[in-house]
């Protein structure tokens, strides 16, 4: 597949061979992913380019409106922005709905603008390598702002705000039952909390939300150089979004000012995520062997049981697999 497309022609943002490029690397085939390694070694040079943005909420909050007014208004910025949309697969039928373009008409039309769903999925890395390297792509294809869409709050907020530079958490007008209701680790990863839906009768009581949530954040530990913010949006109306904007840029100011703080971050990243992707190459090797192929269900079976502690089973397995 890799000899079907043209570097030069993705370099320059072409859209077909950016599409075929990121269909190849969250390919489950063994040539293709080894295909897409090579591709990406090659175009590693030309990426780092941009301001990774992550995007997540509770069901409801409105975040492909969100995403769609935001984009606008960066496209209208002159911006070249690409939407990667992290839609969950089913655990059942292994399926996802990848509707997010349907949901963002207006700005899946732009010509500076790339809407990519795709599906979760358990392939190796699971959303953290198939987006992590769609981002990749997406940079060298000339993107300069990247927004990761996730599906909720939960385990993929974690990896998500492990692959960007800055992490929005988008929130409903109401405050306290639901901020009762959101985990403290969710709330450490945020940059800024937004408050989307402030428009109409909602108004005032996104002012309060605001407040609240403003004085949970200040009682939690984040980074020497950014103290985040709550801000106040309607993504409906287009009111609040440039000053989001704004305030990522002061972020991404403040950050050279300090010692490149998104540069070292991005390289405890990478190297978060080689060490997660080690584990997972060695439990998929472990798997392969075929001195275990035939005794690991076995040693389950007994762990299920508990006639032997995991880890004695985790020893023994570790024993076979250097005999």
């Amino acid at each position: 597949m890799s000899r079907d497309i043209d570097t030069d022609a993705l370099r320059s943002g072409d859209r077909r061979s950016l599409a075929k490029a990121i269909t190849m690397v969250e390919s489950l085939r063994e040539d293709d992913r080894e295909a897409g390694q090579r591709l990406l070694n090659r175009l590693l040079p030309y990426t780092g380019n941009s301001i990774r943005i992550g995007i997540t909420g509770v069901p409801g909050v409105g975040k492909s409106t969100f995403i769609e007014a935001f984009g606008l208004h960066l496209v209208g910025q002159g911006h070249r922005v690409a939407v990667l949309a992290v839609d969950p697969s089913s655990p059942l039928a292994g399926g996802s709905i990848l509707g997010d373009k349907t949901r963002m008409e207006a700005l899946s039309r732009e010509e500076s603008a790339y809407i990519r769903p795709s599906p979760a999925g358990s392939a190796l890395g699971g959303v953290a390598l198939k987006t992590r390297e769609s981002m990749l792509l997406c940079e060298a294809a000339g993107f300069d702002v990247i927004l990761v869409e996730t599906v909720g709050v939960g385990q993929s907020e974690h990896q998500v705000a492990g692959m960007v530079d800055f992490f929005c958490l988008l929130m409903l007008p109401g405050g306290g039952d639901e901020l009762q209701g959101i985990k403290k680790g969710i709330l450490e990863l945020a940059d800024t909390i937004v408050i989307n839906k402030a428009d109409g009768d909602g108004v005032g009581l996104a002012r309060m939300t605001r407040q609240h949530y403003a004085s949970a954040m200040s009682l939690l530990k984040h980074s020497d150089n950014w103290q985040p913010r709550v801000l106040t949006c309607s993504a409906l109306n287009n009111e609040g979004v440039a000053d989001i904007w704004e305030m990522i840029g002061e972020f991404r100011q403040r950050s050279e000012e300090s010692d490149q703080a998104i540069a070292r971050k991005r390289a405890d990243q990478n190297l978060s995520w080689m060490r997660q992707l080690v584990d997972e190459l060695l439990r998929m090797g472990l798997k392969k062997n075929p001195r275990l192929r035939d005794v690991l269900p076995s040693i389950e079976e007994r762990v299920r049981r508990a006639e032997v502690t995991p880890l004695a089973a985790a020893l023994e397995v570790m024993e076979l697999s250097r005999l």
